[in-house]
């Protein structure tokens, strides 16, 4: 994998696997607590970029270098010089990486250590699923400061947990605990922070173990539930059976229940 100044990038697997074929991303600026600056944000497109191209890799895991936060949200020292067209174009850069993150072809796992706040509490949300350390706090504090959530918070908090209970977070600018974003469905899965890579990795693995193909047909499906009705749902759902139904994967699949053993899927 390349070599970014912000961002580092292995692939990894683990015994269910015989060969490496998740990739793990980390934010890497421990030293300003990870946050989101121009050249995080462009490294981080270019290393998913790379990632959708490699055809091995069959998963991601995002996390952060460190163990005080996984992002503190935007670099308030690149904020603070910011005049209305730089801020639009800041604005517009975050949001287009986190559409093209929520929108990846892959399945995405976030795993968060520590502070996930801001843009680092919003990177989460573009994810597929988030596993958090017992440590972790997750929060919009952005009205605290005079700005608002606006790389996605303000549009998928609410669908992730509900108009209310989304309007308490942002405009109270509080901070959540791992265990009460889990208890409102937030976080998926809260583990000890000793356990929270190889728990991601495993939650990245069974995800990874299952036909691509099917699998990124059914998030496109899933992300889109929410702005239309059921009929055209039922449309789309109809739609990427008849593309699953051209795979080669398919036909593994099923016979690999006749032949009780585990599919091995090509992504054909």
């Amino acid at each position: 994998m390349s070599t970014y100044e912000t961002v580092t990038v292995s692939k990894e697997g683990s015994f269910l696997a015989p060969e490496p074929n998740v990739a793990v991303v980390k934010l890497n600026r421990p030293e300003a607590l990870n946050a989101f600056n121009d050249q995080l944000l462009t490294d981080l497109e270019a290393a998913f970029k790379e990632i959708e191209q490699d055809e091995s890799i069959r998963a991601v895991v995002i996390t952060a270098e460190g163990e005080k936060a996984f992002s503190v949200g935007a670099d308030l020292k690149q904020a603070r010089t910011l005049t209305p067209e730089a801020a639009t174009a800041f604005v517009e850069k975050g949001q287009q990486v986190f559409k093209y993150i929520e929108d990846f072809p892959k399945p995405v796992v976030c795993a968060i250590n520590g502070l996930a706040l801001g843009g680092g509490f919003e990177i989460s949300m573009a994810c597929d699923i988030r596993v958090a350390s017992q440590e972790a706090k997750l929060g919009n504090p952005e009205v605290q400061l005079g700005l608002i959530p606006a790389w996605g918070g303000c549009d998928r908090l609410p669908r992730l947990v509900g108009l209310s209970k989304a309007k308490e977070i942002i405009l109270t600018g509080g901070q959540l605990t791992a265990a009460a974003a889990e208890k409102i469905g937030l976080v998926n899965k809260v583990v000890p922070p000793d356990e929270l890579h190889s728990q991601a990795m495993f939650m990245a693995q069974k995800l990874a173990d299952n036909a691509p193909i099917a699998v990124r047909l059914a998030k496109q499906v899933m992300n889109k539930a929410l702005d239309h009705d059921i009929e055209a749902g039922y449309a789309l759902e109809r739609e990427a059976t008849v593309e699953c139904a051209k795979t080669e994967d398919l036909q593994e699949g099923i016979q690999a229940v006749f032949e009780k053993r585990k599919a091995q899927f090509k992504g054909k």
